[in-house]
């Protein structure tokens, strides 16, 4: 329907052209159409005039007179009214709005798809929480509002590939591993920076034949003795890997694998599925670490300073400059996050996508930084951010802290409230917005209580249905009272909700637009009889409410929460 308003609108225009009047300047690129807000704005608007009046030299106003004036008769248009400023909105006929109910139809779970996309293929990246620990609440925003957006863009034609990034390189592995061992010899002395979880005591019941080595000689005092944590648990590390050797390697492998292995089970059952799991260690097994900074240092973008390589980031627009390689020769994480986006960008993706929780809002720069310098185009890269999820039950505020062992899991989580109101709660606020997570809401079952809602509207359609099932081919044109009327609008804006959703990285406009369209079905229902004794009346609409179940079930499928039969 929108593509026939813009041409209905460009054949308008191109006549005004034609005519030549004042010589103004009216040709247009895209025209936008936007659905009505408001119903009594009608079904669409159009700012074209407000956009064209500068360059055509009239007021909004009396272009849009002169518009409206050249807009063609068409059947699906009941007419067109200037509103505001310049606006002109555009009220469709009940047959036109009708067509939509059978197009949902025919075309079933594929309706909304579009291409706009044309197969460009995108990379997405989300979650890449550290593999120290099981997945938490905080953790499970960033998997919801991932995989939504995936769902989302291969919906409207792009190509995703969802990607997690495993750090099982670096310091805060020796720190599980180390963490590990010590639970392994029962120790009395755990470090403050320690991992403290009940998980480290099940990893370390894993462990056989391992010696038990004191770890705890010459190292620095800790915290809580007035000392250094962070240099008190290094010397227990180095201490660790010189007293077992290669059993060192065994537990460090065995405490990564039971950690991702665990992760890997939990985003499953919560319905988010990768198509590569990429390891940061593989960028130093294959050389790529080392060899992106011999490129940047061959570009005269590296310089040493104190015995350490430093990347000139302040170059590209960040603050101050980077360290890649430390004193001790050892690489930073800077140092392979620039070796895995220019590994990203040499597999040769159309688009980009890293979604990272909002405390890594400083570590843009550097990043966009170090593609500028590896002569990439950062462009090509778009970094959206995740804000917090704090998670409360009642009024009580729930811990999530992975070092201290204090949180409550994804897994958790999904077993209070299921995976369905977890999913979609989880993506009710824009991904940049802090949002407090309501146990006792997601647990309710009231309108108050959006899935539930939405849900509920989906299993009261099946229960309509199950007694009789609509016909294939319906007379539409009977469904005219206010509560079909406005049923059937908003059936009309589901495609257009898809697409801003996707195109916008928005999947909590996917949200909105279905608890609206619930709540338009459960007014039609209270309202409104549907077994009834006037058959063609009642087809329709059995009709109308079947693709309102349908739009319903293709919907939340995009937000990976199900349509529930029956409640």
């Amino acid at each position: 329907m929108k593509k026939q308003l813009q041409n209905l609108l460009k054949r308008a225009l191109d006549e005004l052209i034609e005519q030549g009047s004042d010589g103004a300047d009216l040709a247009a690129g895209e025209i936008r159409i936007d659905h009505s807000k408001d119903k009594a704005q009608g079904d669409f608007a159009t700012n074209i005039a407000m956009v064209l009046a500068k360059r055509a030299g009239l007021a909004p106003r009396e272009l849009a007179s002169l518009i409206v004036a050249k807009l063609a008769d068409a059947d699906y248009l009941e007419k067109a009214e200037i509103a505001g400023p310049g606006f002109i909105n555009f009220f469709m006929s009940q047959d036109a709005n009708a067509t939509v109910v059978q197009r949902i139809i025919d075309e079933g779970k594929a309706y909304g798809c579009d291409s706009v996309g044309a197969g460009q293929r995108v990379l997405l990246e989300f979650v890449s929480a550290n593999p120290t620990g099981p997945l938490h609440v905080g953790h499970g925003r960033g998997a919801a509002y991932g995989a939504s957006v995936a769902n989302l863009l291969r919906a409207v034609g792009f190509v995703v590939d969802c990607e997690y990034y495993v750090n099982d390189a670096g310091r805060q592995m020796d720190i599980l591993a180390t963490s590990v061992y010590l639970r392994y010899v029962e120790t009395d002395k755990f470090p403050d920076n320690g991992y403290k979880g009940e998980y480290i005591f099940a990893i370390a019941g894993q462990i056989k034949g391992v010696k038990k080595a004191d770890i705890f000689a010459n190292v620095r005092a800790d915290e809580k003795d007035g000392g250094d944590k962070e240099a008190h648990i290094d010397d227990l590390i180095k201490n660790c890997k010189e007293a077992l050797g290669s059993d060192y390697q065994a537990i460090f492998g065995l405490a990564i694998d039971n950690i991702l292995n665990g992760i890997k089970a939990d985003l499953s059952v919560f319905g988010v599925k990768y198509q590569q799991w990429f390891s940061e260690q593989s960028l130093i097994d294959s050389g790529l670490s080392k060899t992106t900074v011999e490129k940047l240092q061959t570009s005269k973008n590296i310089y040493e300073k104190d015995g350490a390589l430093w990347f000139k980031t302040t170059d590209f627009g960040d603050e101050k400059d980077r360290v890649v390689v430390r004193d001790n020769g050892l690489p930073t994480y800077f140092a392979s996050d620039i070796a895995y986006h220019r590994q990203k960008f040499e597999r040769g993706y159309d688009k980009i996508i890293n979604i990272w929780g909002a405390d890594h809002h400083g570590y843009i720069a550097r990043v966009k930084a170090s593609i500028k310098a590896l002569g990439f185009d950062e462009n090509k890269l778009e970094i959206l951010l995740v804000q917090f999820a704090h998670l409360y039950r009642g009024k009580v505020k729930m811990p999530m802290s992975t070092r201290s062992g204090s949180f409550v899991t994804l897994k958790e989580l999904c077993a209070e409230i299921g995976e369905d109101a977890a999913r979609f709660f989880y993506i009710l606020r824009k991904s940049e917005q802090h949002m407090d997570f309501d146990l006792q809401l997601a647990q309710s079952k009231t309108h108050e209580n959006p899935v539930f809602y939405i849900q509920y509207a989906h299993a009261r359609i099946c229960s309509v249905l199950a007694k009789e099932d609509g016909a294939a081919k319906a007379d539409l044109s009977l469904l005219n009272n206010d509560y079909e009327q406005a049923l059937i609008k908003q059936l009309n804006r589901y495609k257009g909700s898809v697409q801003s959703a996707a195109l916008g990285y928005e999947p909590h406009i996917l949200a909105y637009y279905l608890r609206d369209l619930a709540a338009d079905f459960h007014s039609y229902y209270n309202n409104c009889d549907f077994l009834i004794k006037d058959k063609n009346l009642q087809n329709s609409r059995l009709t109308l409410i079947k693709a309102t179940a349908q739009i319903i079930k293709n919907g939340l499928g995009l937000l990976g929460v199900t349509a529930a039969d029956k409640m």
